[in-house]
């Protein structure tokens, strides 16, 4: 069930009024367009709408990858909008976890050091435990020293859902992340994707074309043309 939003229980995600271009000169582009949301602690939301949308770019901006040009954007009672890049960076490495279509592996590390490496430099003193616990929980403990050279595509996902998991955080954004997988295969992976974050109570905010998927989720926002224009908040308070 969602956290009911309150003073003392701030949203997990919150944004407000955020405006957001893209590019330079004549070719920039205003993607977001005045987006509100406010996203309640242990829920899953899908974010739904056509090639162009913006939903990618309200994902990136939800995670602080990207800064808007106006409007706030606050997590778990933090405003990060204006935080410095160092202080945004230590930020999401400790309370949000992101998962790309493209798996993002360094080639010439093993899955564990994949995993590791972001804890190390957080200063987890634990890493390499913690990302050997993380790669078993994912079906990979077997799969430790193997480079993503020598793992299939949905191992390759696998160890990215490893490493975004590793750090216990809040939030998860996840965009497209079967979008290079089989359907089988795909299948697999956001069965294990939605069994993880359930069972740490973890804010899912989630990119996809596929409306089946979607529905999966607590809530399903759909985005045109930059804008917010339904949200299914019934099915999260059902």
């Amino acid at each position: 069930m969602p956290s009911e939003i309150t003073a003392s229980n701030p949203a997990a995600i919150a944004m407000r009024d955020v405006h957001l271009s893209l590019g330079e000169g004549a070719s920039r582009v205003h993607i977001l367009r005045g987006v509100t949301l406010s996203v309640e602690r242990g829920v899953a939301i899908g974010l739904v709408g056509p090639s162009g949308s913006g939903k990618s770019t309200l994902l990136m901006t939800a995670a602080g990858l990207e800064r808007p040009d106006s409007g706030s954007v606050t997590i778990a009672g933090e405003e990060i909008t204006g935080l410095s890049e160092d202080r945004l960076a230590r930020f999401r490495g400790q309370r949000i976890g992101i998962v790309f279509q493209a798996f993002h592996l360094i080639p010439t590390m093993t899955a564990l050091e994949n995993v590791a490496i972001p804890l190390e430099l957080a200063g987890m003193p634990d890493a390499a435990e913690r990302a050997a616990a993380e790669l078993a929980a994912v079906g990979l403990g077997a799969r430790l020293g193997h480079y993503p050279g020598q793992l299939s595509g949905g191992e390759q996902q696998r160890v990215a859902i490893a490493r975004a998991l590793a750090p216990r955080p809040a939030i998860l954004v996840a965009d497209e992340p079967t979008g290079n997988l089989d359907e089988a295969t795909g299948r697999d992976i956001i069965d294990l994707l939605f069994g993880l974050r359930q069972a740490r109570g973890t804010t899912l905010l989630l990119v996809t074309h596929d409306l089946a998927l979607a529905e999966r989720c607590d809530r399903v926002i759909r985005l045109r043309a930059g804008q917010i224009v339904e949200d299914d908040r019934a099915r999260a308070v059902a």
